[in-house]
């Protein structure tokens, strides 16, 4: 398996086989703007750009952020419903999930601090090709926030229960960012429950930012009451603060009101910080990066099939995880995309879904 540089510029034209013909052109145009135009059959011409004015992840300044996102998307007109679980861990509790298209199920799974919102961008390129089912993960969103840990285990297994519950077991699920994490984490406890996995640019392994993150949490007294003054005194402006895009200017004052709607409460500001010190725990993942490392030493496969996919750069989960989880699970597959983020779907949309929709179809 060729695994690329993802530090490599190039440029390249590819085709990507299984009944879609996809063109992929790279054009270097100044240090401030660079594009890419991807051209598949039945799908639009994506131009992603970043504005000349405007380096690769800037963050503008909030005060100019626009009502409205400047690329329109059908998630308003998602029916939501909710869920009840019985779980052993979380209790009794309500999980709000979404379906739109038509096809065969895809579970979607949201990243940290994010929502179902996050897979926006998918709803009306897939709509003819596959349902979505999109929910939000317990303690965040609309779901539910009990007052329990948030393990990695735990959290696994709730995205299974509530693949069982809708009647999607069996289903494919793509995850994204700790999402994605999560779902590996299904795939190995649960295998039957997922038929393949498209893990979009994960976190997983036990990087310096992880390590960081745990002992700054174990260390300072009271950690979970500072982090809940510090988002707690603009929870808007934390959201927009901390997603972070390669082009920067699709945000806006809509996603900030979604991804700081629960930060608003003091249960949703708890479950974030459980988020962040129970499932991104760096000992959990260390459990985590053994077993694979196990498992290849065996040479056992991945329960599923698996494509691991991941953008380049950067500045939240290093691109490096991507190559070492290649390495580690050789049976996956590995794609790396340029001028993206971990939220490829999101900024990079036409080239992931050039990526996914193939393995989704067994090619």
């Amino acid at each position: 398996m060729a695994v690329l540089d993802p530090l490599e510029s190039c440029d390249t034209t590819s085709r990507v086989q299984g009944g879609q013909d996809v063109a992929v052109a790279v054009r270097r145009g100044s240090s401030r703007e660079r594009r890419y135009v991807v051209t598949c059959r039945d799908t639009p011409v994506e131009k992603a750009s970043v504005p000349m004015n405007q380096q690769p992840f800037e963050q503008m300044p909030f005060q100019t952020l626009p009502e409205e996102p400047r690329r329109a998307h059908l998630y308003s007109r998602t029916r939501e419903e909710f869920i009840k679980l019985d779980s052993p861990h979380f209790g009794r509790m309500q999980v709000s999930t979404r379906r739109w298209g038509k096809g065969p199920p895809l579970v979607c799974v949201h990243g940290l601090m994010t929502t179902s919102y996050s897979f926006r961008y998918l709803l009306e390129p897939l709509a003819d090709s596959f349902e979505l089912f999109l929910f939000d993960l317990p303690g965040a969103g609309r779901s539910d926030k009990p007052d329990v840990q948030y393990g990695a285990f735990e959290m696994a297994d709730a995205i299974g229960d509530v693949m069982q519950a809708a009647g999607l077991e069996g289903a494919p699920v793509l995850g994204n960012s700790m999402g994605g994490y999560l779902c590996m984490w299904l795939a190995m406890r649960r295998p039957a429950v997922m038929s393949r996995l498209v893990n979009l640019h994960s976190p997983g392994l036990p990087t310096f930012r992880v390590r960081a993150l745990e002992g700054a949490m174990a260390l300072v007294p009271r950690s979970e009451a500072l982090l809940d003054w510090m988002v707690a005194r603009d929870p808007l402006r934390w959201a927009f603060r901390n997603v972070h895009y390669w082009d920067e200017s699709l945000k806006s004052l809509e996603e900030a009101r979604e991804y700081a709607a629960p930060l608003s409460t003091p249960d949703g500001r708890r479950a974030f910080s459980r988020h962040l010190s129970d499932t991104m725990c760096a000992s959990t993942m260390r459990t985590f990066e053994r077993e694979l490392q196990d498992r290849c030493a065996q040479g056992r496969p991945f329960p599923v099939p698996l494509q691991l996919v991941y953008a380049k750069r950067d500045p939240m989960v290093p691109p490096v995880v991507g190559v070492k989880l290649a390495k580690l699970v050789p049976s996956a597959k590995i794609a790396w995309l340029d001028e993206a983020s971990h939220f490829a779907h999101v900024d990079a949309t036409d080239r992931f879904l050039a990526t996914m929709i193939p393995f989704l179809r067994g090619k």
